[in-house]
């Protein structure tokens, strides 16, 4: 199980209309909304990943803290929410070892983990995993292996993998299941929100009984607030994304909650790799 902490003024879709120098003017819901998780969590004894924007710990530290000490893992999310494709290695360099030395230096913990904005590495930028390891990162959660205009890297394999062999970085990614010699997503997100529960539930329980693999969820602690600030000057499409069943998501993630049986990232896949 795992969070992306940012505000829903940070995510990719609204970059074209608001400017990343406005985001200190904006009314931030981000605090309140990752707390209502951790609550969550507590009453269904689910211990989780943080995927963190540097941003959001910078101005929060007590709730970086509090995910630390409530038993879940903290990740780096990068900085500001910039995709790698809009990096140089030498800015990507410098983003995540910022980011993973601010969360570490708040929390007291080891970072050993980083998801890109967006899912951002694909197959034009793999170089992104070597950086990751120079960095001290373990594992990356970046890579989608779907087909869909803003990310995905379709050829990609589905489950955990090492890029550069079994002495360098895993990189774990988003859970599909394939249907029709094609990848779907289940693993999270708008998807999440726009299928039917029950055909997520179905998709994740034949991940684990079909394919023997564990599932990989994300969501974002905006999802579960729908009373957020509505946004002008965004396309259609961009809306339909954003604002779909906002109202229902609270109650999905708790019945996904009850259905199966989620840990941290570190716990179910670094745990398996030393002893495998």
């Amino acid at each position: 199980m795992t969070v992306d902490v940012e505000d829903y003024f940070q995510v990719s879709a609204f970059e074209g209309s608001i400017d990343r120098s406005q985001w200190e003017r904006l009314p931030c819901r981000v605090e309140n909304n990752t707390n209502r998780i951790l609550d969550l969590f507590d009453e269904t004894g689910t211990k989780a990943t943080f995927f963190t924007l540097g941003w959001v710990a910078e101005r929060y530290p007590g709730l970086i803290r509090r995910i630390v000490k409530d038993g879940h893992e903290l990740a780096s999310h990068g900085f500001l929410h910039v995709r790698v494709t809009q990096q140089t290695p030498a800015e990507f360099r410098d983003d995540i070892t910022r980011t993973k030395l601010l969360l570490e230096d708040i929390s007291g913990s080891a970072v050993l983990g980083y998801r890109a904005a967006s899912y951002s590495i694909g197959a034009s930028n793999l170089w992104a995993h070597d950086e990751l390891a120079e960095a001290g990162y373990v594992y990356s959660s970046s890579i989608y292996p779907v087909q869909h205009d803003l990310y995905g890297m379709p050829e990609a394999p589905r489950f955990a993998f090492w890029p550069n062999g079994e002495q360098g970085l895993l990189e774990i990614p988003i859970t599909t299941i394939r249907i029709l010699n094609k990848n779907l997503p289940c693993g999270g997100g708008g998807f999440f929100r726009f299928y039917p529960y029950a055909i997520s539930r179905w998709a994740l329980h034949r991940v684990n009984m079909n394919e023997n693999q564990s599932g990989m969820f994300y969501f974002h602690p905006w999802e579960i607030d729908p009373d957020q600030p509505r946004q002008n000057g965004i396309s259609l499409k961009a809306r339909f994304r954003h604002y779909l069943n906002l109202g229902r998501m609270e109650n999905r993630i708790r019945a996904l909650l009850n259905d199966f049986s989620w840990g941290r990232m570190d716990h179910v896949f670094l745990s398996r790799r030393a002893h495998s």
